[in-house]
């Protein structure tokens, strides 16, 4: 069985964990609503993209 001759280092087992954190995601505003969108998305909470309205949100009653 293979047994490592060297402590791992602090900086190395780090390294390796920041591989593991999740990718971080880009917001940008809406320009009609505000809402938070990623960018070259339909926004959710109104349905337009690029200026059209492309989804029919229903209306929360």
């Amino acid at each position: 069985m293979a047994v490592p001759k060297r402590k791992t280092s602090k900086s190395k087992i780090r390294m390796r964990k920041r591989s593991h954190s999740k990718p971080f995601v880009a917001t940008s505003t809406c320009p009609q609503c505000g809402a938070p969108t990623q960018p070259h998305r339909v926004c959710l909470a109104c349905g337009t993209y690029k200026g059209r309205q492309v989804l029919t949100i229903a209306a929360e009653e």
